[in-house]
Protein backbone atom coordinates (compact mmCIF):
# COMPACT_ATOMS: atom_id res chain seq x y z
CA UNK A 1 0.00 0.00 0.00
CA UNK A 2 1.77 3.12 -1.21
CA UNK A 3 0.69 6.68 -0.43
CA UNK A 4 -1.31 8.35 -3.19
CA UNK A 5 -0.48 11.93 -2.46
CA UNK A 6 1.03 14.08 0.20
CA UNK A 7 0.42 17.60 1.38
CA UNK A 8 3.62 19.12 2.77
CA UNK A 9 3.93 20.44 6.30
CA UNK A 10 2.17 23.70 6.94
CA UNK A 11 4.05 26.36 8.85
CA UNK A 12 3.64 26.73 12.58
CA UNK A 13 4.11 24.39 15.51
CA UNK A 14 1.54 22.01 16.92
CA UNK A 15 0.09 21.00 13.54
CA UNK A 16 -1.27 17.46 13.40
CA UNK A 17 0.15 14.85 11.07
CA UNK A 18 -2.62 12.79 9.42
CA UNK A 19 -2.78 9.49 7.53
CA UNK A 20 -5.93 8.99 5.44
CA UNK A 21 -6.91 5.47 4.30
CA UNK A 22 -9.87 4.98 1.97
CA UNK A 23 -10.70 3.16 -1.23
CA UNK A 24 -12.99 5.83 -2.69
CA UNK A 25 -11.20 8.79 -4.29
CA UNK A 26 -14.11 11.21 -4.00
CA UNK A 27 -14.60 10.50 -0.29
CA UNK A 28 -10.87 10.93 0.35
CA UNK A 29 -10.98 14.27 -1.45
CA UNK A 30 -13.97 15.34 0.64
CA UNK A 31 -12.07 14.48 3.84
CA UNK A 32 -9.00 16.41 2.67
CA UNK A 33 -11.19 19.41 1.85
CA UNK A 34 -12.75 19.25 5.31
CA UNK A 35 -9.26 19.11 6.87
CA UNK A 36 -8.24 22.29 5.08
CA UNK A 37 -9.95 24.38 7.70
CA UNK A 38 -7.75 23.03 10.50
CA UNK A 39 -4.05 23.42 11.26
CA UNK A 40 -2.75 20.26 9.59
CA UNK A 41 0.84 19.38 8.89
CA UNK A 42 1.40 16.34 6.68
CA UNK A 43 -1.50 14.42 5.11
CA UNK A 44 -0.57 11.05 3.62
CA UNK A 45 -3.29 9.39 1.53
CA UNK A 46 -3.58 5.65 0.88
CA UNK A 47 -6.02 4.51 -1.79
CA UNK A 48 -6.35 0.94 -0.48
CA UNK A 49 -6.27 -0.96 2.76
CA UNK A 50 -2.96 -2.73 3.40
CA UNK A 51 -2.94 -6.16 1.77
CA UNK A 52 -1.33 -7.57 4.90
CA UNK A 53 -1.86 -6.13 8.38
CA UNK A 54 1.77 -6.97 9.13
CA UNK A 55 2.66 -4.05 6.85
CA UNK A 56 1.28 -1.59 9.40
CA UNK A 57 4.42 -1.15 11.55
CA UNK A 58 6.37 -0.14 8.44
CA UNK A 59 3.56 2.13 7.32
CA UNK A 60 3.57 3.83 10.72
CA UNK A 61 7.35 4.38 10.78
CA UNK A 62 6.88 8.10 10.20
CA UNK A 63 5.27 9.48 13.33
CA UNK A 64 1.64 10.52 12.77
CA UNK A 65 -0.91 11.89 15.18
CA UNK A 66 -4.14 10.78 13.54
CA UNK A 67 -5.18 7.95 11.22
CA UNK A 68 -8.53 8.43 9.45
CA UNK A 69 -10.05 5.20 8.11
CA UNK A 70 -12.96 5.13 5.67
CA UNK A 71 -14.91 2.03 6.68
CA UNK A 72 -17.16 1.64 3.69
CA UNK A 73 -14.71 -0.05 1.32
CA UNK A 74 -14.62 -3.23 3.44
CA UNK A 75 -16.09 -2.66 6.94
CA UNK A 76 -14.93 -5.96 8.50
CA UNK A 77 -11.35 -5.64 7.26
CA UNK A 78 -11.34 -1.94 8.15
CA UNK A 79 -12.29 -2.82 11.75
CA UNK A 80 -9.34 -5.23 11.95
CA UNK A 81 -7.18 -2.42 10.60
CA UNK A 82 -8.42 -0.03 13.29
CA UNK A 83 -7.75 -2.54 16.06
CA UNK A 84 -4.22 -3.25 14.79
CA UNK A 85 -3.35 0.46 14.45
CA UNK A 86 -4.61 1.05 17.96
CA UNK A 87 -2.46 -1.79 19.32
CA UNK A 88 0.72 -0.65 17.57
CA UNK A 89 1.20 2.77 19.10
CA UNK A 90 -0.24 5.95 20.50
CA UNK A 91 -1.74 7.18 17.22
CA UNK A 92 -5.38 8.25 17.48
CA UNK A 93 -7.82 6.59 15.09
CA UNK A 94 -10.85 8.31 13.53
CA UNK A 95 -13.31 6.28 11.47
CA UNK A 96 -15.81 7.64 8.98
CA UNK A 97 -18.75 6.06 7.20
CA UNK A 98 -21.77 7.08 5.18
CA UNK A 99 -23.84 4.80 7.42
CA UNK A 100 -24.93 6.29 10.75
CA UNK A 101 -25.20 2.86 12.38
CA UNK A 102 -25.12 2.53 16.19
CA UNK A 103 -23.95 -1.08 16.15
CA UNK A 104 -21.12 -0.20 13.78
CA UNK A 105 -20.15 2.78 15.94
CA UNK A 106 -19.98 0.57 19.05
CA UNK A 107 -17.81 -1.98 17.24
CA UNK A 108 -15.47 0.78 16.09
CA UNK A 109 -15.15 2.08 19.63
CA UNK A 110 -14.34 -1.40 20.90
CA UNK A 111 -11.70 -1.73 18.20
CA UNK A 112 -10.01 1.46 19.41
CA UNK A 113 -11.46 4.34 17.38
CA UNK A 114 -11.74 7.63 19.24
CA UNK A 115 -14.18 9.34 16.89
CA UNK A 116 -16.93 8.04 14.59
CA UNK A 117 -17.81 10.62 11.93
CA UNK A 118 -20.65 10.37 9.42
CA UNK A 119 -20.00 11.26 5.79
CA UNK A 120 -20.22 13.73 4.18
CA UNK A 121 -18.01 15.73 6.52
CA UNK A 122 -17.94 19.46 7.00
CA UNK A 123 -15.08 21.57 8.34
CA UNK A 124 -16.78 22.28 11.67
CA UNK A 125 -17.37 18.58 12.45
CA UNK A 126 -13.83 17.47 11.75
CA UNK A 127 -12.36 20.55 13.44
CA UNK A 128 -14.26 19.67 16.62
CA UNK A 129 -12.99 16.08 16.47
CA UNK A 130 -9.38 17.16 15.92
CA UNK A 131 -9.63 19.70 18.73
CA UNK A 132 -10.72 16.97 21.13
CA UNK A 133 -7.83 14.80 19.95
CA UNK A 134 -5.34 17.64 20.48
CA UNK A 135 -6.53 18.08 24.06
CA UNK A 136 -6.24 14.35 24.77
CA UNK A 137 -2.82 14.10 23.16
CA UNK A 138 -1.40 16.95 25.21
CA UNK A 139 -2.31 15.29 28.49
CA UNK A 140 -2.16 11.60 27.66
CA UNK A 141 0.04 9.88 25.09
CA UNK A 142 -0.01 6.14 25.90
CA UNK A 143 2.45 3.57 24.65
CA UNK A 144 0.78 0.33 23.66
CA UNK A 145 2.80 -2.68 24.74
CA UNK A 146 0.37 -5.25 23.39
CA UNK A 147 -3.08 -5.59 21.92
CA UNK A 148 -5.86 -4.98 24.42
CA UNK A 149 -7.44 -8.12 25.83
CA UNK A 150 -10.84 -8.88 27.33
CA UNK A 151 -11.42 -11.81 29.70
CA UNK A 152 -14.99 -12.83 30.58
CA UNK A 153 -15.78 -15.22 33.45
CA UNK A 154 -19.13 -17.03 33.28
CA UNK A 155 -20.52 -19.72 35.58
CA UNK A 156 -22.35 -22.87 34.54
CA UNK A 157 -24.68 -22.14 37.47
CA UNK A 158 -24.80 -19.98 40.57
CA UNK A 159 -22.37 -20.95 43.33
CA UNK A 160 -19.60 -22.27 41.08
CA UNK A 161 -17.13 -19.69 42.39
CA UNK A 162 -17.05 -17.37 39.37
CA UNK A 163 -16.56 -14.19 41.40
CA UNK A 164 -13.79 -15.64 43.56
CA UNK A 165 -11.86 -16.82 40.51
CA UNK A 166 -12.52 -13.70 38.40
CA UNK A 167 -11.56 -11.21 41.11
CA UNK A 168 -8.38 -13.06 42.11
CA UNK A 169 -7.47 -13.63 38.45
CA UNK A 170 -7.73 -9.87 37.96
CA UNK A 171 -5.46 -9.17 40.94
CA UNK A 172 -2.88 -11.70 39.68
CA UNK A 173 -3.10 -10.29 36.16
CA UNK A 174 -2.41 -6.76 37.41
CA UNK A 175 0.53 -7.95 39.52
CA UNK A 176 2.10 -10.31 37.01
CA UNK A 177 1.72 -8.19 33.88
CA UNK A 178 2.40 -4.80 35.48
CA UNK A 179 -0.05 -3.39 32.95
CA UNK A 180 -3.27 -1.47 33.53
CA UNK A 181 -6.04 -3.89 34.50
CA UNK A 182 -9.72 -3.29 35.22
CA UNK A 183 -12.23 -5.62 36.87
CA UNK A 184 -15.90 -4.96 36.04
CA UNK A 185 -18.58 -6.70 38.11
CA UNK A 186 -21.59 -7.35 35.88
CA UNK A 187 -23.03 -10.00 38.18
CA UNK A 188 -26.10 -7.84 38.69
CA UNK A 189 -28.23 -6.98 40.59
CA UNK A 190 -25.84 -7.74 43.46
CA UNK A 191 -22.23 -8.73 42.85
CA UNK A 192 -19.54 -9.66 45.34
CA UNK A 193 -16.29 -8.82 43.53
CA UNK A 194 -15.49 -5.79 45.71
CA UNK A 195 -16.40 -7.75 48.84
CA UNK A 196 -14.05 -10.56 47.77
CA UNK A 197 -11.26 -8.00 47.50
CA UNK A 198 -12.07 -6.36 50.83
CA UNK A 199 -13.06 -3.06 49.21
CA UNK A 200 -15.70 -0.46 49.95
CA UNK A 201 -16.58 1.50 46.82
CA UNK A 202 -18.46 4.74 46.32
CA UNK A 203 -19.63 4.24 42.73
CA UNK A 204 -20.74 1.21 40.77
CA UNK A 205 -21.60 -0.25 37.39
CA UNK A 206 -25.06 1.27 37.89
CA UNK A 207 -23.59 4.77 37.65
CA UNK A 208 -21.71 3.91 34.46
CA UNK A 209 -24.65 2.19 32.77
CA UNK A 210 -27.25 4.78 33.80
CA UNK A 211 -25.06 7.52 32.31
CA UNK A 212 -23.71 5.64 29.29
CA UNK A 213 -24.56 8.43 26.85
CA UNK A 214 -21.77 10.59 28.30
CA UNK A 215 -19.39 7.81 29.29
CA UNK A 216 -15.78 8.23 28.19
CA UNK A 217 -12.40 7.36 29.64
CA UNK A 218 -12.21 10.37 31.94
CA UNK A 219 -15.72 9.86 33.26
CA UNK A 220 -15.10 6.14 33.82
CA UNK A 221 -11.92 6.87 35.79
CA UNK A 222 -13.97 8.83 38.33
CA UNK A 223 -16.14 5.79 39.04
CA UNK A 224 -13.30 3.38 39.74
CA UNK A 225 -11.85 2.23 43.03
CA UNK A 226 -8.20 1.21 43.21
CA UNK A 227 -7.03 -1.92 45.00
CA UNK A 228 -3.61 -2.02 46.67
CA UNK A 229 -2.46 -4.50 44.01
CA UNK A 230 -2.88 -1.79 41.39
CA UNK A 231 -6.12 -3.29 40.05
CA UNK A 232 -8.90 -0.85 39.12
CA UNK A 233 -12.38 -2.03 40.09
CA UNK A 234 -15.86 -1.06 38.94
CA UNK A 235 -18.01 -2.77 41.54
CA UNK A 236 -21.60 -3.96 41.32
CA UNK A 237 -24.24 -1.90 43.18
CA UNK A 238 -24.52 -2.58 46.89
CA UNK A 239 -28.30 -2.39 46.79
CA UNK A 240 -31.01 -3.79 44.54
CA UNK A 241 -32.15 -1.72 41.59
CA UNK A 242 -35.21 -2.31 39.44
CA UNK A 243 -33.42 -0.79 36.46
CA UNK A 244 -32.36 -3.29 33.78
CA UNK A 245 -29.62 -1.68 31.67
CA UNK A 246 -29.90 -2.19 27.90
CA UNK A 247 -27.19 -4.16 26.11
CA UNK A 248 -26.16 -0.98 24.29
CA UNK A 249 -25.13 0.58 27.61
CA UNK A 250 -23.09 -2.48 28.55
CA UNK A 251 -21.45 -2.48 25.12
CA UNK A 252 -20.47 1.15 25.50
CA UNK A 253 -19.04 0.56 28.98
CA UNK A 254 -16.90 -2.31 27.69
CA UNK A 255 -15.83 -0.28 24.67
CA UNK A 256 -14.64 2.63 26.80
CA UNK A 257 -12.96 0.26 29.25
CA UNK A 258 -11.02 -1.51 26.48
CA UNK A 259 -9.79 1.84 25.19
CA UNK A 260 -8.55 2.84 28.64
CA UNK A 261 -6.98 -0.39 29.97
CA UNK A 262 -4.56 -3.01 28.68
CA UNK A 263 -6.63 -5.80 30.26
CA UNK A 264 -10.33 -5.85 31.15
CA UNK A 265 -11.73 -8.68 33.29
CA UNK A 266 -15.53 -9.14 33.47
CA UNK A 267 -17.32 -11.07 36.17
CA UNK A 268 -20.55 -12.04 34.37
CA UNK A 269 -21.76 -14.40 37.11
CA UNK A 270 -24.12 -16.95 35.59
CA UNK A 271 -25.95 -14.39 33.44
CA UNK A 272 -26.71 -16.07 30.14
CA UNK A 273 -29.13 -13.21 29.43
CA UNK A 274 -26.01 -11.26 28.42
CA UNK A 275 -25.06 -13.75 25.72
CA UNK A 276 -25.91 -11.22 22.99
CA UNK A 277 -23.79 -8.48 24.52
CA UNK A 278 -20.79 -7.41 22.48
CA UNK A 279 -18.29 -8.56 25.11
CA UNK A 280 -19.17 -12.17 24.26
CA UNK A 281 -17.86 -11.64 20.73
CA UNK A 282 -15.05 -13.70 19.25
CA UNK A 283 -12.33 -11.28 20.39
CA UNK A 284 -12.93 -12.05 24.07
CA UNK A 285 -11.43 -14.98 25.93
CA UNK A 286 -14.24 -16.71 27.81
CA UNK A 287 -13.59 -18.73 30.96
CA UNK A 288 -16.49 -21.09 31.66
CA UNK A 289 -16.35 -21.94 35.36
CA UNK A 290 -17.93 -25.22 36.43
CA UNK A 291 -17.66 -27.96 39.02
CA UNK A 292 -17.75 -31.73 38.77
CA UNK A 293 -21.39 -32.36 39.56
CA UNK A 294 -24.32 -33.61 37.52
CA UNK A 295 -26.08 -30.22 37.35
CA UNK A 296 -22.94 -28.23 36.58
CA UNK A 297 -21.74 -30.64 33.87
CA UNK A 298 -25.19 -30.75 32.26
CA UNK A 299 -25.41 -26.95 32.18
CA UNK A 300 -21.86 -26.66 30.83
CA UNK A 301 -22.61 -29.17 28.08
CA UNK A 302 -25.68 -27.25 27.01
CA UNK A 303 -23.97 -23.85 27.12
CA UNK A 304 -20.98 -25.05 25.10
CA UNK A 305 -23.13 -26.82 22.52
CA UNK A 306 -25.64 -24.02 22.06
CA UNK A 307 -23.56 -20.87 22.44
CA UNK A 308 -19.81 -21.43 22.51
CA UNK A 309 -18.94 -24.46 20.37
CA UNK A 310 -17.20 -22.38 17.70
CA UNK A 311 -14.94 -20.37 20.00
CA UNK A 312 -12.01 -22.80 19.84
CA UNK A 313 -9.14 -21.84 22.16
CA UNK A 314 -10.94 -18.62 23.13
CA UNK A 315 -13.20 -20.76 25.31
CA UNK A 316 -11.37 -22.17 28.32
CA UNK A 317 -13.02 -24.54 30.79
CA UNK A 318 -12.17 -23.98 34.46
CA UNK A 319 -13.08 -26.72 36.93
CA UNK A 320 -13.33 -25.22 40.39
CA UNK A 321 -12.99 -27.05 43.75
CA UNK A 322 -11.14 -29.85 42.00
CA UNK A 323 -10.27 -32.83 44.24
CA UNK A 324 -9.28 -35.76 42.00
CA UNK A 325 -9.10 -38.44 44.68
CA UNK A 326 -12.64 -37.68 45.88
CA UNK A 327 -14.32 -37.75 42.47
CA UNK A 328 -16.54 -40.50 41.13
CA UNK A 329 -15.77 -39.33 37.57
CA UNK A 330 -12.27 -39.20 36.13
CA UNK A 331 -11.00 -36.47 33.80
CA UNK A 332 -11.81 -38.42 30.64
CA UNK A 333 -15.42 -38.88 31.68
CA UNK A 334 -15.70 -35.21 32.64
CA UNK A 335 -14.22 -34.04 29.33
CA UNK A 336 -16.57 -36.34 27.45
CA UNK A 337 -19.50 -34.73 29.24
CA UNK A 338 -18.15 -31.26 28.51
CA UNK A 339 -17.24 -32.13 24.89
CA UNK A 340 -14.03 -30.21 25.55
CA UNK A 341 -10.82 -30.65 27.48
CA UNK A 342 -10.36 -29.16 30.94
CA UNK A 343 -8.03 -26.18 30.63
CA UNK A 344 -7.65 -25.20 34.29
CA UNK A 345 -8.16 -26.99 37.60
CA UNK A 346 -8.62 -24.88 40.74
CA UNK A 347 -7.92 -27.03 43.82
CA UNK A 348 -10.48 -27.44 46.58
CA UNK A 349 -8.95 -25.61 49.56
CA UNK A 350 -11.89 -24.70 51.76
CA UNK A 351 -9.78 -23.49 54.69
CA UNK A 352 -7.89 -20.94 52.58
CA UNK A 353 -11.03 -19.72 50.82
CA UNK A 354 -12.93 -19.24 54.08
CA UNK A 355 -9.99 -17.56 55.86
CA UNK A 356 -9.39 -15.04 53.08
CA UNK A 357 -13.09 -14.20 52.88
CA UNK A 358 -13.31 -13.63 56.63
CA UNK A 359 -10.19 -11.44 56.65
CA UNK A 360 -11.08 -9.53 53.43
CA UNK A 361 -7.76 -10.60 51.92
CA UNK A 362 -7.73 -11.71 48.27
CA UNK A 363 -6.54 -15.28 47.75
CA UNK A 364 -4.14 -13.96 45.11
CA UNK A 365 -2.29 -11.94 47.76
CA UNK A 366 -1.35 -15.07 49.70
CA UNK A 367 0.45 -18.29 48.82
CA UNK A 368 -1.79 -21.33 48.49
CA UNK A 369 -2.63 -24.04 46.01
CA UNK A 370 -5.55 -21.88 44.78
CA UNK A 371 -3.47 -18.73 44.32
CA UNK A 372 -0.76 -20.64 42.45
CA UNK A 373 -3.32 -22.13 40.03
CA UNK A 374 -4.90 -18.72 39.40
CA UNK A 375 -1.47 -17.14 38.99
CA UNK A 376 -0.64 -19.66 36.27
CA UNK A 377 -3.87 -18.69 34.49
CA UNK A 378 -3.00 -14.99 34.70
CA UNK A 379 0.55 -15.45 33.43
CA UNK A 380 -0.70 -17.50 30.50
CA UNK A 381 -3.34 -14.87 29.74
CA UNK A 382 -0.84 -12.02 29.51
CA UNK A 383 1.76 -14.04 27.58
CA UNK A 384 4.28 -14.61 30.35
CA UNK A 385 6.17 -17.91 30.67
CA UNK A 386 5.41 -20.42 33.38
CA UNK A 387 7.47 -20.14 36.54
CA UNK A 388 8.53 -22.52 39.28
CA UNK A 389 5.86 -22.14 41.97
CA UNK A 390 8.40 -22.68 44.74
CA UNK A 391 10.64 -19.93 43.40
CA UNK A 392 7.64 -17.68 42.84
CA UNK A 393 6.18 -17.91 46.33
CA UNK A 394 5.95 -14.65 48.29
CA UNK A 395 8.57 -13.82 50.84
CA UNK A 396 8.82 -11.11 53.46
CA UNK A 397 8.51 -8.37 50.87
CA UNK A 398 6.19 -10.25 48.47
CA UNK A 399 2.44 -10.70 48.33
CA UNK A 400 2.12 -11.68 51.96
CA UNK A 401 3.65 -8.36 52.97
CA UNK A 402 1.45 -6.36 50.61
CA UNK A 403 -1.69 -8.14 51.73
CA UNK A 404 -1.41 -6.52 55.16
CA UNK A 405 -2.24 -3.15 53.66
CA UNK A 406 -5.88 -2.20 53.86
CA UNK A 407 -7.56 -1.92 50.47
CA UNK A 408 -8.65 1.65 49.86
CA UNK A 409 -10.53 3.85 47.45
CA UNK A 410 -8.53 5.96 45.05
CA UNK A 411 -9.80 8.26 42.35
CA UNK A 412 -8.09 10.78 40.17
CA UNK A 413 -7.89 14.23 41.79
CA UNK A 414 -10.37 16.82 40.66
CA UNK A 415 -13.82 16.38 39.24
CA UNK A 416 -15.81 16.93 36.11
CA UNK A 417 -17.67 20.08 35.29
CA UNK A 418 -21.37 20.47 34.47
CA UNK A 419 -21.34 18.07 31.52
CA UNK A 420 -19.59 15.33 33.46
CA UNK A 421 -20.07 16.02 37.14
CA UNK A 422 -20.39 12.99 39.34
CA UNK A 423 -22.73 14.95 41.58
CA UNK A 424 -25.34 14.87 38.81
CA UNK A 425 -25.30 11.09 38.43
CA UNK A 426 -28.78 9.65 38.68
CA UNK A 427 -29.22 7.02 41.38
CA UNK A 428 -32.50 5.62 42.74
CA UNK A 429 -30.97 4.49 46.02
CA UNK A 430 -28.10 5.41 48.27
CA UNK A 431 -25.36 3.09 49.36
CA UNK A 432 -21.70 2.29 49.00
CA UNK A 433 -22.23 1.32 45.39
CA UNK A 434 -24.15 4.42 44.29
CA UNK A 435 -23.38 8.07 43.75
CA UNK A 436 -24.42 10.61 46.35
CA UNK A 437 -27.23 12.98 45.37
Amino acid sequence: MAPNSQIPDSPGSGALSVVLIGTDEQRRKAVVDALSGYSIGTIREFSSYPANLDELPRMMENQCDVVIVDLDGDPEYALELVERIYAIGSTTVIVCSAKANLELAVRCMRAGAREFLTLPLNQATIADALARISVRSSSFHPVRRSARKLFVFLGAKGGCGVTTIASNFAVSLAQESQQSTLLIDLSLPLGDAALNLGMVTEYSTFNALENSSRLDGKFLSKLLARHTSGLAVLAAPSEFSSHEPPLESIDRLLGVARQSFDFVVVDAGSRMDLKDAAFFDESAILYLVTQIGVTELRNSNRMIGQFFASRGPRLQVVVNRYTPQALLLDDKQVEKALTRQIDWRIPDDFATARRTQNTATPIAMEDSSISRAIRRMARKACGLPEVDDKAHRPGLFGWAHRSKKKPHLEREPGGLEDDGSLSTLSSPTLGAGHAKP
